[in-house]
This record gives structure tokens, sequence and C-alpha cells, in this order.
């Protein structure tokens, strides 16, 4: 999704998420032990109808039974693209502890195959607004929870959820080569989300980052 892209109403993009959405919320009510999976997933369970989880920084309440998602404090409902991440990463966490070990998307399961797409949709946007100015990146991240990591000529580590943590990396370039980029995961992310989710976190993160330019 580029910068901007609103789903019309009725379109297939909306119809899509909206499906999406329903069955991440089935899969919800399918666990039997909430508590159980809120200590797998780093979540907060508060009794007896609603789960605190921290995504980008904020906490939010997934409500049950009705599979609401709320950022808290404010009555805010999440975006319905950030509501399914949320649910993804809760019903399919498995507890797996990091690893230290950082991978690359080409070393997830299908990657070789989808990275032409990942590239475009996260690291192209990344490398094209950070890419000659990437002390803005630390800056930005920040707000997000960033912090600084120790790759390429500039790097900033998002503890996206508590178990899942994305690096983005840039290479300024020089004269002879263009600016450069990456993004980098845990060893232990698959454990908590699936290859296109792990397209769409990244999405989000960059395209929030690039949001918050113009008020840096």
């Amino acid at each position: 999704m580029t910068q901007g892209r609103s789903p019309l109403s009725g379109s297939p993009w909306e119809k899509g998420f909206n499906l999406s959405y329903k069955f991440a919320c089935e899969k919800l009510a399918q666990i039997s032990d909430i508590e159980e999976q809120c200590r797998t997933s780093g979540a907060r369970y508060l009794e007896p109808h609603e789960i605190v989880i921290n995504y980008l920084n904020q906490p939010y309440h997934i409500m049950l039974p009705e599979c609401n998602i709320l950022l808290e404090n404010s009555g805010v409902e999440a975006p319905l693209r950030d509501k399914i991440l949320i649910l993804h990463y809760f019903t399919g966490a498995k507890g797996t502890s990091a690893t230290g070990k950082l991978i690359a998307y080409k070393q997830l399961s299908g990657g070789v195959s989808y990275f032409p797409t990942f590239s475009q949709r996260a690291v192209a946007p990344l490398v094209q607004n950070f890419g000659k100015s990437p002390e803005l990146l630390m800056k930005i991240a920040a707000k997000l929870g960033g912090h600084a990591a120790d790759y390429g000529d500039m790097s900033v580590t998002v503890d996206a959820f508590p178990h899942v943590s994305i690096t983005l990396v840039l290479w300024r370039g020089d004269e002879e080569l263009a600016p450069n980029g990456n993004i980098l995961f845990d060893a232990n992310i698959s454990d908590y989300l699936s290859t296109e989710d792990v397209t769409v976190l990244c999405e989000t993160i960059v395209w929030k980052l690039v949001k918050d330019i113009s008020s840096s």
C-alpha cells in the first residue's frame, strides 16, 4: 500500500481486510486459555473481558467477546490493518525467546519469492525518504520507542510487539553509490507472524515514520 492509499468502500482491498479481520476474530474466540496466551504473547489479561498488548510503543486493549481493539485511554479504535496485525500476533504467538540472531526477509518462508514485493512496499520507501538523511530516521523512530542498533551507517530497532523487533538499516551512499537499506528481524519472528504479516508490519512502520517527517 502506498502512502495515502485508502481502500474505497466496498473495494476488493476493503473486503479482503474485513474477511481477514473476521477470521482473526474467530481464531481469537477459539482460544480456550486466554491467560496462557497472554503469557505466551507478552500481553496482559484484565479479567474477564480485556487483553492489553503493546503495539508500536502504545498499549491497545482487545475487548472480548466483541473483538474490538482500542488505543488505551482514548477510546480510539485501531485502524483495520493494525487490528489484523495485533490479532495475528496474539493468536499465533508461540512464546519463543529472542535468539539475538538477525535474519533478512529472504530467509523467511517464501521470502525469496516475495522479496520484490517486500522491497517495493517497505525497503524502497525507507531508502527514498531517509537514505540521504539517516539521522532523521533515529529522531523520528524514537516516537515508536526505537533505539539505536549497530548496523550499516545508521540503524534503529523498533519493538513492534513484545516479542517482535524490527531493525531498519541505512547506508548513506556516496558519489558513486546510491543510498541503500535493509530491514532485519530476530530469527524467532516466524513463531509470531507469517511472512505476509511481516511485510504488512514493516510497511506500516515505514509509512508511520514517513508521515512524521513533516512534523519533525
